[in-house]
């Protein structure tokens, strides 16, 4: 994704990869969704989600940034940043 990507886009993607993810539909999740109280959420599928995100934004995020990532909203912000970065 480019890096003048808007924060809605970048918050669907990551909605959509998330939902993905977990097994969940994307319409559950909401960008001030607990990532830790969605059904069947753990560790790995969180790394996994993080893995997609990187993926989908050719970004690497820091680890400290994953484990403290509480809402979709967090990792969007993340992202945005980085993308800013970039730019």
């Amino acid at each position: 994704m480019a890096e003048n990507t808007s924060k809605d886009e970048i918050i669907r993607t990551v909605t959509e990869l998330v939902a993905a993810e977990f097994g969940r539909p994307a319409e559950e999740l909401t960008p001030d969704t607990d990532l830790s109280a969605v059904e069947g959420a753990d560790s790995v599928k969180v790394l996994r989600s993080v893995a997609r995100i990187e993926r989908a934004f050719d970004i690497e995020l820091e680890d400290d940034q994953v484990f403290g990532f509480k809402t979709i909203n967090h990792v969007a912000d993340a992202v945005a940043a980085l993308l800013a970065e970039r730019s």
